[in-house]
């Protein structure tokens, strides 16, 4: 239902947390963690290109496998493929080996070296990787830019190789940027669902990015024992864990009647903000608290009780959205 009467009051709507709005948030989580796009793409072969090294081995032909000497370790023996895509081989001469396959390359040169030596038996392998990468920034222990190799590489492996930062991270708000496209990931969300971040495979040129949380918070006010600022990690912020880590409500002053969930006040000109009501008198009131999922931004508000108080703390709400967080954060750096 909506508020009627003052100007202030009809731009909020009061809801009330019941299990079928419980029902539906979690709906509409599930139904925005899937791109299909993201989960269709599948890698090809690994095509070589300007900056892979490679060691090509001609059998029985150390000359030409090893001209360094095989002493040598072998990356002393690799070539590089120049910044034209080109590389030289004895008796081959110039080859434009940037956009082939492995195998391509490996019939490539011994249809050349054919005219030279008898039946020859030849192996290409890549021994450095550094054409195609992938670009990590944000919340990551190591943000060096990860080679996309022969072997595919999911984003749970590019992840796990970049190490999240995770007292810092904000694991929901993961983005994937692909061929000029963004894909929000919610990676916690993600990870508890059917489709997983080791089937997501990555391509050459994708940025990662995984944004740190200090900007990201919630603020519990009102009849709880320490009003505070909450920063996210995950999405699974319930109402019981943010109550919880606020000290919980005020056995004195809280009665126990009123708790509300203030959302989408900060640009309440262009939008209507929401108002979800949890009847705390209710025996399965913590049963759904314990479901109901706070956002980034949301005002998790304990009032004293009655109507008349929140109507109160509403008109003061609506244009004082400002100070609400800072006092909030003043409140919560205090506490630390």
């Amino acid at each position: 239902m909506s508020t009627r009467g003052s100007d202030d009051q009809s731009r909020v709507e009061i809801v009330p947390i019941t299990p079928k709005q419980v029902a539906m948030d979690k709906a509409a989580r599930s139904a925005s963690f899937n791109d299909p796009e993201l989960f269709s793409y599948k890698p090809e072969s690994y095509r070589i290109g300007a900056g892979d090294t490679l060691y090509i081995t001609v059998w029985d032909h150390p000359e030409l496998t090893s001209p360094a000497g095989p002493q040598q370790q072998t990356l002393a023996n690799g070539r590089l493929v120049r910044s034209d895509g080109t590389l030289f081989y004895p008796y081959v001469g110039e080859l434009k080996v940037a956009g082939l396959t492995i195998e391509e390359l490996r019939k490539a040169i011994s249809v050349k070296l054919a005219q030279y030596v008898e039946d020859p038996q030849v192996d290409v392998n890549v021994i450095g990787y550094g054409s195609q990468r992938v670009t990590m920034l944000g919340a990551f222990v190591k943000t060096d830019p990860q080679p996309i190799t022969a072997i595919p590489t999911t984003l749970a492996q590019a992840l796990g190789a970049a190490t999240i930062n995770t007292e810092q991270a904000d694991l929901s708000g993961l983005v994937l940027s692909r061929d000029g496209h963004d894909y929000p990931i919610d990676l916690d969300a993600l990870n508890t669902n059917k489709p997983i971040a080791q089937d997501i495979y990555l391509k050459a040129g994708d940025r990662i990015f995984l944004p740190y949380n200090d900007r990201h918070e919630a603020y519990v006010i009102g009849e709880v024992n320490r009003p505070m600022a909450l920063t996210f990690k995950t999405t699974d912020l319930t109402l019981t864990q943010a109550l919880g880590r606020a000290g919980g409500l005020n056995p004195t002053t809280s009665k126990g009647k009123a708790v509300y969930v203030i959302r989408g006040i900060g640009d309440l000109e262009n939008t209507k903000g929401t108002v979800y009501q949890l009847d705390a008198r209710s025996p399965d009131a913590f049963i759904l608290a314990d479901q109901f999922k706070v956002k980034p931004g949301d005002v998790v508000f304990v009032g004293a009780a009655g109507v008349t108080r929140w109507n109160r703390f509403l008109s003061q709400l609506l244009p004082l959205t400002s100070i609400i967080s800072n006092a909030a954060n003043a409140s919560y750096n205090l506490e630390r």
